[in-house]
C-alpha cells in the first residue's frame, strides 16, 4: 500500500494528503492550488519556486523539514544556482527553496508558495473608502531662505535656521495663536549630521520639514512643496497601504498583499503560540511583517509615480490652470525619502509583533498587553524604509484582543459621537466588536478562524479569479446558480463558464450555506436532508453533501461541494461571532442595536441578508445594516492626515469598557445555541419569511417568533 503524507499550503490553507513521490506542485494542483509553470516542469523556468517550512507546527500536528522533500536534483540545482542575486535579495539558500516541479514529498511538510509562483494572484479587498477628511497633518514644510554666516554675525547653523524657519511660519501661519519660537524647535539628529554641507550646497535657500510644528527632521536644497505619508491596516490575513500626500489629503495609491505570518499560523493564538514555542519566533514574524510593508511602500511608490507622470502628461483642467497645480505640481518623483510619516493599525498581536514587542502575555490569563497607549518610533528603528527620521505612530489599543484595528474602526464610524446605539462588527479570523453610543461604548473580540475567508472548507479559497463569490439555489428545482471571480455575469447566463470555476471564497461559502438553509437542503441543526431528490445532495467520501459545481465546470477536473464538514466549519464560525453580538447587547440591556455596521475587507461582500439567515448576525432590520469596507484603513488615514484625531482617539479609546469573553460563564452554552440556523431559541423576525420550507423545521418554531408562519 502506498505510503502517504500530509501537506499544507500557505497562505491558502489548502492541506491534504498525497502519495509519497507526488511533486510538490502535482500535489498543490490536487488540492486546488496553481502554481506557475511554463517549461512543461523540466525545471528551466524557475516559476514554481516554494519554500518549505521547517520545524514542529503543533496546529497541524506535523513535523516539516527540508529531508521531507527529495533531495534537490541536479537541473534543479543547476538552475538554483544560476540566480544567486535572488536566492540573496531574498535571504534563501538551496534547499530551503525548492522547484515545485522537482520536489518530491517523503513526509510530512509546511510549503509557502510566494506570490510570484501562484497562478493567480488573491484579490485582497481592502480598498479605501470615499470619506472626507479635514487636512491638518503632523508634517509641514516652509521655505527658508537665510543670509550666510559672517565674521560680524557667526551664528551657528542650527540656530540660524531655527530663526528663518520662525520668520517663515510666522509668514505662512500668522493668523495663528501660540506659533513656536526659534529656540522651542528641535532638530532630528540624522538631519543634523548633513545640516552644515546641506545649508552651503543649497546657498542659503532650504525646504524644512517639521513635524507637530517641533522638530525639525529634513531639510532639502531648493523648494519642495510636498510631503507623503502612509496609512497602513495590519490584519491577520492581509496587510493594506494607503500612500497619501499630506498637504493636499489626496490618496495617491492604495496596495494590499497577504500577511506572510500566516505560514506561521492562521490565527493570533497560533501566532502567540509560535512565538511562545520557538526562541526565534518573535524574531521570524516580526521580519515577515517588515518586509512586507517595505515591498508595500515601493509597490505604492512606484505605483504613485506612474499615475502622477500620467498626470503631469495631459493638459491641467480649467480649476487646476486657475490654481496653479497641474503638471508642475507633479514634476518630480516621489522617493522613500519624501515619505515622512506613517500611521499604522493591527489587532492586539499585529501591534506587538510589528514593535517586536513578545506577545505571550496576550495569550495567557489575565490577558494583559505590553502597553494600550498609542506609541510613536522613529522609521529608521523599526527598520522601515521611508525618510529615516520619519515618524510612525500606531494607534491605541483599547484591550487584549481589541487592538488599535479597532480604534481606527471608531476613529472612521464616529460611535461616541451618535445617540443610536451602534454595532460595528469588524469580521474577519479575529473578529472585533463594538456597541455603545456617546454615553457609553462596550467591546470584546472572538476568534471566529479562517473558514470566513475559505480555509477549513473542502475547496474553499482565498478571493482570486476563479473563486465563486455568489451562490443562489432555487427552491423548487434544488438547482444552482454562481458568479465567479474574473468572469461577467452568472454560470447559467452563458457557457464561457466551462472550465473557469477553482473554489469558493467566504463570501460564497456564506450564500451557499445559507441557501443551503432557505432551500431545506439542511435543516436548522446543519443536517443534511438525505431523501431529497437532487442528484446534486449525495454521500460523499466524508459525508453528506451538495455540488454545486460538476466536474466539467471546474479547473481542477473534479466537483466542487459543500460538504457536512464544511456547513460545521460555518456555524462553528458564525456562533462565536454572534454569541460575542448577544454578550455585548446583553451586557448593555439591549434586546437589538439601532444600527449595524459591517466593517472589514471581508465584510464589505458579504449578503447582509444571508448573513442574517444564518445567524452570523442579530436580528434587524435589513436597511439598518450596513457594510462600510475597510473602516480600520480609513481610520489609520484619518489619523494621517488629521493629528487632533490621534489625540481624540487616544481619549476615548481610555473610556472604551472591556468584556473578555472567556470569563462569561454562560459563554460556552449560548455558544452551543448559535450553531443553530440562524439560532435554537433567539427569535428572527425579520428574515423568517425567507424560508420556504420552514414549517417542516424542528426550530421553525423558534426563529419565526414575532412573524406568522
Amino acid at each position: 500500500m502506498t505510503k502517504k503524507h500530509n501537506i499544507i499550503l500557505q497562505p491558502s490553507g489548502r492541506r491534504g494528503q498525497v502519495n509519497e513521490g507526488t511533486s510538490v506542485r502535482t500535489a498543490a494542483r490536487e488540492l486546488g492550488v496553481d502554481i506557475e509553470s511554463i517549461c512543461a516542469e523540466n525545471a528551466t523556468c524557475g516559476k514554481c519556486i516554494v519554500l518549505v517550512e521547517a520545524g514542529r507546527f503543533e496546529k497541524y500536528n506535523i513535523d516539516s523539514s527540508r529531508e521531507n522533500l527529495s533531495p534537490v536534483g541536479t537541473e534543479e540545482r543547476a538552475y538554483l544556482e544560476r540566480r544567486p542575486k535572488l536566492l540573496q535579495s531574498k535571504g534563501w539558500e538551496i534547499g530551503q527553496v525548492r522547484l515545485s516541479c522537482q520536489a518530491r514529498i517523503c513526509g510530512d511538510v509546511l510549503i509557502n508558495v510566494p506570490e510570484e509562483s501562484r497562478g493567480n494572484k488573491q484579490i485582497v479587498r481592502k480598498s479605501a473608502g470615499n470619506r472626507a477628511i479635514e487636512v491638518k497633518p503632523a508634517i509641514r514644510k516652509y521655505l527658508v531662505s537665510m543670509a550666510p554666516p559672517t565674521l560680524e554675525r557667526p551664528i551657528a547653523d542650527w540656530e540660524r535656521l531655527a530663526k528663518g524657519l520662525e520668520t517663515s511660519m510666522g509668514l505662512v501661519r500668522g493668523g495663528e495663536e501660540n506659533l513656536p519660537r526659534w529656540y522651542d524647535f528641535e532638530i532630528d539628529y540624522a538631519c543634523l549630521r548633513t545640516l552644515a554641507k546641506t545649508l552651503r550646497e543649497s546657498k542659503w535657500n532650504v525646504t524644512v520639514t517639521v513635524r507637530n510644528d517641533r522638530e525639525v527632521i529634513a531639510v532639502q536644497a531648493g523648494y519642495h512643496e510636498d510631503s507623503y505619508g502612509a496609512a497602513v491596516d495590519i490584519g491577520s490575513t492581509t496587510v493594506a497601504l494607503y500612500l497619501c500626500n499630506l498637504r493636499t489629503g489626496e490618496l495617491l495609491a492604495a496596495e494590499s498583499e497577504m500577511n506572510p505570518q500566516i505560514v506561521y499560523g492562521e490565527d493570533v493564538m497560533s501566532r502567540i503560540q509560535y512565538a511562545i514555542e520557538h526562541p526565534d519566533g518573535l524574531e521570524k514574524l516580526h521580519k515577515a511583517i517588515i518586509a512586507t510593508l517595505n515591498k508595500l511602500l515601493k509597490q505604492a511608490i512606484k505605483s504613485a509615480n506612474i499615475s502622477l507622470r500620467a498626470t503631469a502628461k495631459r493638459s491641467p483642467t480649467d480649476e487646476e490652470a486657475a490654481s496653479g497645480n497641474g503638471q508642475e505640481r507633479h514634476r518630480h518623483d516621489i522617493k522613500a525619502d519624501d515619505i515622512h510619516e506613517m500611521v499604522l493599525a493591527g489587532n492586539s498581536t499585529m501591534h506587538h509583533i510589528l514593535l517586536n514587542l513578545h506577545p505571550r502575555d496576550l495569550g495567557l490569563a489575565p490577558y494583559v498587553p505590553t502597553i494600550h497607549r498609542s506609541v510613536d518610533v522613529k522609521a529608521r528603528e523599526m527598520g522601515l524604509h521611508i525618510n529615516p527620521s520619519g515618524n510612525i505612530h500606531i494607534l491605541p489599543t483599547i484591550a487584549s484582543f481589541v487592538g488599535a484595528d479597532t480604534s481606527a474602526v471608531i476613529l472612521a464610524e464616529e460611535p461616541h459621537k451618535q445617540d443610536e446605539n451602534w454595532l460595528i462588527i469588524d469580521v474577519g479570523t479575529n473578529a472585533e466588536l463594538v456597541l455603545g453610543n456617546r454615553k457609553r461604548l462596550v467591546c470584546t473580540s472572538t476568534p471566529t478562524g479562517p473558514a470566513l475567508e475559505g480555509a477549513h472548507v473542502e475547496y474553499g479559497m482565498r478571493a482570486a479569479p476563479g473563486a465563486m463569490e455568489r451562490v443562489h439555489i432555487d427552491e423548487n428545482t434544488l438547482e444552482p446558480k454562481y458568479k465567479v471571480i474574473g468572469v461577467e455575469g452568472w454560470n447559467t447566463d452563458h457557457a464561457e463558464f466551462a472550465g473557469q470555476v477553482k473554489g469558493i471564497c467566504g463570501s460564497a461559502i456564506i450564500d451557499a450555506v445559507a441557501e443551503l438553509f432557505r432551500a431545506g437542503i439542511v435543516d436548522s441543526r446543519g443536517k443534511f436532508r438525505k431523501n431529497l431528490e437532487s442528484k446534486r445532495v449525495r454521500e460523499g467520501e466524508s459525508g453528506w453533501e451538495y455540488v454545486i459545481a460538476w466536474e466539467q465546470e471546474t479547473s481542477i477536473g473534479r466537483d466542487i461541494p459543500i460538504t457536512q464538514q464544511d456547513v460545521r466549519q460555518i456555524q462553528l464560525a458564525k456562533a462565536a461571532l454572534f454569541t460575542a453580538a448577544r454578550t455585548l447587547l446583553k451586557r448593555s440591556n439591549m434586546e437589538s442595536p439601532d444600527k449595524i455596521i459591517l466593517a472589514g475587507g471581508f465584510g464589505s461582500f458579504i449578503d447582509k441578508e444571508k448573513a442574517m439567515l444564518i445567524g452570523l448576525i442579530p436580528d434587524c432590520e435589513l436597511d439598518k445594516v450596513y457594510a462600510v469596507g475597510n473602516a480600520a484603513g480609513d481610520g489609520a488615514r484619518i489619523a494621517l492626515l488629521n493629528t487632533e484625531k490621534r489625540s481624540e482617539i487616544d481619549a476615548v479609546a481610555r473610556t472604551v469598557e472591556r468584556f473578555e469573553l472567556p470569563t462569561d460563564p454562560e459563554f460556552q452554552n449560548q455558544f452551543m445555541l448559535a450553531t443553530s440556523f440562524p439560532h435554537m431559541s433567539e427569535p428572527f423576525p425579520h428574515i423568517a419569511h425567507l424560508i420556504p420550507n420552514r414549517k417542516a423545521d424542528p426550530l421553525a418554531k423558534n426563529f419565526m417568533k414575532g412573524k406568522d408562519a
